[in-house]
């Protein structure tokens, strides 16, 4: 915690008390909203992924406060802002270890701005691991995922000491980032970009008939909101209060980052029309979360007009890093890399541009960006810090990667369990994906799950010179895909002509959906979440 917001050497005077209660409650009300993007995330990540897993991600944005909490408060906190003299260095903090304010000897008003900030802190931490976690959708183990995310607030918490501590040594390089842009957006984006490459894509991503299947855009749309108005919290809080001038700002920092977010917006709306003459509805939600992450960085010193600069190129740069994506085959489900690669990095840059200092709380210590210095020097440092933050995010990430992959835990799904879906895999919840999830049922757990997807075809005429088929889950010959859960018949039935009928039993449920002509280049509709079958003689 930098000193121009962190009070613990301030000599207490009568007036004091009352400062400390107007900031402590600012900080306390920003926490609690920023906790409400939570569910902002796991709105924008479920909508965003199959039905088969859309509970599966809601369960890990849990995971992710209430285990990640955990670490934080354990070793988290401490590492970012330990204060123990004797082991102080611009690396890591030490001390302050599972945080108790109550043992340390301060006066009454300053252990509650204590237990407001660790809060604060924590809000934070737990939102750069559900960043991460995003990007693992539809692929990771739930028990893998409860590990990874105690470690991602953990690598975030190193960086927070470089950057915000008063000793960390990012800190006394100079370097600007009012809001998290690099030690939150960046660390959980980088961690989230080297999770999905080193997962690999989901099956059917990629290829002749790679499908990328969508449950819900209106709950993608709605999560987008919540984390807009959540954004708010998240920028203004980062003011550490409304006393001292420093609600002024906070009100330059709301508007700021509603500036920048439009900006964000129209660029995203307007390369939809050009490109595709629709409003394509995922580019916009990467548009707009893209001018969002942009401003984080500076968003308490910037002018509106550099407000609207800095947001309308850090979404189009993020809307440019979409193809390009697409284009290496890195299957990134929720627009992590657009959003929480590129837009930070962007943020981070546009500081050495166009920073300049505050006239009475030096944010910046004396610094101003290139337009109004003409020195490259904080623009230097601030591309040092980037580079700082990608290569510790990245490389403990993959670490820590690897040997789950090597541990009993496991990391990845199978093919079959993420045909499945993780919905029914780890929670024995089953939904009927045909337009949506309509039903949520609970199977018998006891039962074997594989057991209860064996199907029956009916041939018609057929079927009367040849014997039924079963398919059976254990290979990829006969593929049930993920667009709506349309059955595509293999190769050796591609010459079949007739009326088809599929019925589907479950330990808990039967349903049957009737095709017309099952050809090389027609799909039968059927309730069931996507998987993959070998057809065999019955």
């Amino acid at each position: 915690m930098d000193n121009w917001y962190y009070t613990e050497d301030s000599n207490y005077t009568a007036k004091m008390e009352e400062i400390f209660k107007d900031d402590t409650i600012f900080i306390m009300t920003s926490s609690f909203l920023i906790f409400t993007m939570q569910s902002g995330f796991g709105l924008l990540e479920s909508g965003s992924a199959s039905t088969k897993d859309e509970v599966n991600i809601m369960v890990k944005n849990i995971i992710d406060v209430v285990f990640g909490g955990l670490s934080y408060w354990l070793l988290g906190f401490g590492f970012s802002f330990g204060d123990d003299k004797r082991f102080e260095n611009g690396f890591i903090g030490i001390g302050r270890f599972a945080y108790d304010p109550d043992a340390q000897d301060v006066e009454a008003h300053l252990e509650g701005w204590n237990y407001a900030a660790f809060l604060f802190q924590l809000s934070f931490a737990t939102t750069a691991s559900s960043i991460a976690s995003g990007a693992m959708a539809e692929r990771i183990r739930l028990n893998a995922h409860i590990i990874f995310s105690m470690v991602v607030v953990l690598i975030h918490a190193v960086t927070a000491h470089w950057v915000w501590a008063p000793s960390g040594f990012l800190n006394k390089m100079g370097v600007v980032d009012v809001a998290g842009c690099s030690v939150v957006h960046l660390v959980g984006g980088v961690i989230g970009f080297v999770a999905t490459v080193y997962l690999r894509p989901r099956r059917n991503r990629f290829g002749a008939h790679g499908v990328h299947s969508i449950s819900s855009p209106t709950n993608a749309i709605l999560g987008t909101m919540m984390l807009w108005w959540g954004w708010l919290s998240f920028n203004t809080g980062s003011t550490w209060g409304n006393t001292g001038n420093r609600w002024r700002l906070a009100s330059k920092s709301a508007v700021s980052t509603m500036l920048s977010s439009f900006a964000g917006g129209i660029s995203g709306t307007f390369v939809s029309y050009v490109t595709t003459r629709k409003c394509q509805v995922m580019l916009l939600i990467d548009a707009v979360l893209a001018g969002l992450v942009s401003i984080t960085a500076i968003s308490a010193i910037a002018r509106p007009w550099e407000s609207l600069l800095i947001g309308a190129i850090g979404s189009a740069l993020a809307i440019i890093s979409v193809p390009m994506a697409e284009n290496l085959r890195i299957d990134d489900p929720v627009g992590i890399i657009p959003v929480h690669v590129v837009a930070p990095i962007w943020g981070m840059i546009a500081v050495g541009i166009f920073a300049q200092e505050d006239p009475v709380i030096p944010i910046t210590k004396g610094q101003y960006g290139l337009i109004y210095s003409g020195s490259f020097k904080l623009l230097g440092v601030q591309a040092v810090a980037t580079l700082a933050v990608v290569l510790w995010s990245g490389l403990l990430g993959l670490i820590f990667l690897m040997l789950l992959h090597r541990s009993p835990f496991g990391l990845r799904m199978t093919d079959k369990e993420e045909a499945m879906g993780a919905d029914w895999l780890e929670h024995a919840l089953h939904g009927r994906n045909v337009s949506g999830y309509e039903v949520e049922q609970e199977v018998n757990q006891r039962s074997n799950v594989l057991q209860g997807l064996k199907s029956v075809f009916d041939f018609g005429w057929w079927n009367r010179r040849h014997p039924p088929v079963v398919i059976e889950p254990d290979s990829p010959e006969f593929e049930l895909q993920a667009n709506g859960g349309s059955l595509r018949p293999a190769s050796q039935l591609r010459s079949i002509s007739a009326a088809a009928l599929l019925s589907l039993h479950t330990p808990s449920q039967s349903a049957s959906a009737t095709g017309s002509m099952l050809t090389e280049n027609t799909s039968i509709s059927c309730p069931l979440s996507p998987s993959r079958f070998k057809l065999q003689p019955a």
